[in-house]
């Protein structure tokens, strides 16, 4: 029987050579390496002409606000955009791996992308990893069958959906979208619902923060507003803590006079150089 040596080669892309080394640490009795807790809130619906992307921009690293204006919703294509959760190297790389797949087919094929088209070729590169590659996708767009929204897990699962949400804020974005979502939501409806469930998932999460991004597509073509809100704002100093000298009142004062009984100093030597001066 003939070996194939094809299936045994290791997928290119992306290297996990340290599973091995961590495996090894752990039997030897080292801790093993904490996983990073990502934080996001994404979100799409369908609406009547088209589809509404949301996202916040804070990008975090474990407990720290890494950057406050983190681009969340990626290009794939002029007829569609995917919002990313996850590893923020991870979403880039992908989105921008399958936009460049994506524009090869439409110069080969001289028509619109379908929005399929894009689910499969994600959903196919991130089975092939199995959840090692952190990206959490959702991909909206319009095409000749109208406007779709697909849900895409780390391990390349998907779904077509009217809405959805992923993220650490989704529990709270999702409650807005089951509460206030219905078919044929006109366009300003439909930016508000998007908005109030990306700031749900901003003040219910720590992991989501500072602005609101949202993404409109529809057959003219797409628009991307960043930010479309600032909910995160700063609050400003009301008036002025420069006081001038004498504006504070003292009420008593005590002064404490020390008289010194002796004082020794010792020269200090090559032996006892690290010792400092002695005085009593």
């Amino acid at each position: 029987m003939a070996l194939d040596t094809a299936s045994s080669l290791p997928l290119p892309g992306f290297k996990f050579d340290n599973y091995l080394r961590n495996s090894f640490l752990t039997s030897k009795g080292f801790p093993a390496p904490k996983t990073q807790k990502t934080g996001t809130t994404i979100a799409a619906l369908v609406y009547k002409d088209g589809v509404v992307l949301g996202a916040d921009t804070r990008a975090t690293v474990g407990s720290i606000v890494a950057d406050k204006v983190c681009s969340k919703i990626h290009y794939l294509a002029p007829n569609m955009y995917c919002c990313g959760a996850g590893t923020a190297a991870d979403t880039e790389q992908v989105t921008k791996l399958i936009s460049s797949q994506l524009e090869l087919h439409r110069l080969a094929t001289d028509r619109v992308v379908p929005v399929k088209t894009a689910e499969t070729l994600l959903t196919q590169h991130l089975f092939r990893y199995q959840g090692h590659v952190g990206a959490a996708l959702i991909v909206g767009g319009c095409d000749r069958d109208g406007p779709s929204v697909y849900t895409i897990s780390p391990w390349g699962c998907s779904s077509k959906l009217p809405y959805t949400c992923m993220g650490s804020g989704s529990m709270a974005a999702i409650a807005v979208f089951e509460k206030d979502w219905k078919a044929d939501l006109p366009l300003e409806e439909a930016k508000k619902l998007v908005r109030d469930a990306i700031i749900a998932g901003i003040f219910n999460d720590l992991g989501s923060g500072s602005n609101v991004t949202l993404c409109i597509i529809n057959k003219d073509g797409a628009q991307l507003i960043e930010p479309y809100e600032v909910a995160n704002v700063k609050g400003k100093i009301q008036g002025s803590y420069n006081y001038p000298l004498g504006t504070t009142a003292v009420l008593t004062s005590h002064t404490q006079k020390l008289e010194i009984v002796e004082e020794t100093v010792k020269k200090l030597t090559g032996e006892d150089s690290g010792d400092a001066m002695d005085t009593a």
